[in-house]
């Protein structure tokens, strides 16, 4: 069985939307990019379908909340009923101020995270929305590659850098 989540993720100032699907360890399966106008039920619709094509094997998806509610949960059962995908929501407590990490949400907000250490992604530049997609495509190759040559992330960022030195040092004294 294999485990993913399904989060939306507006892109910052330009009133676009990236839903991805990605696996446990943070690793993107499946990524679309919407205008802002559509809502999270049918561009879930959309990209639950690009998930059932391109992985068969796919049994179980955890979803932000904004995929479905108390009010309408159609695609919950359309992902059962045509896709044999059993979609769960990962809800936040409103009893709970301020952040709290949810139980799987927090991988795919990892994925983006580290996706927007990109300077394309930052912003999104594209003007096609395909374009946009393949710039995410790129992002995540470029990280997978680099983790698998065993190399360090070398971010331009001063207070990345600086994260970096700190912990490279407390690994030295820990040794």
């Amino acid at each position: 069985m294999d485990y993913i989540k399904n989060k939306s993720e507006r892109a910052p100032d330009n009133g676009r939307k990236r839903h991805l699907v990605v696996d446990t360890m943070g690793l993107i399966l499946v990524v679309m990019v919407t205008s802002a106008s559509v809502n999270d039920r049918p561009g879930g619709r959309r990209i639950l379908a690009r998930l059932a094509e391109a992985f068969t094997t796919i049994a179980l998806v955890w979803a932000d909340g904004g995929y479905a509610n108390s009010i309408d949960s159609t695609l919950l059962t359309w992902a059962k009923e045509q896709l044999g995908i059993l979609v769960e929501i990962v809800k936040r407590n409103d009893d709970v101020k301020g952040f709290k990490v949810l139980p799987r949400r927090w991988v795919v907000e990892r994925t983006l995270g580290w996706l927007v250490r990109n300077r394309r992604l930052a912003r999104d530049y594209e003007r096609l929305t395909v374009n946009s997609e393949a710039m995410i495509k790129v992002a995540m190759i470029r990280l997978m590659t680099i983790r698998l040559a065993g190399q360090t992330i070398r971010w331009a960022n001063a207070t990345e850098r600086e994260a970096a030195q700190r912990i490279n040092v407390e690994r030295l004294l820990a040794t």
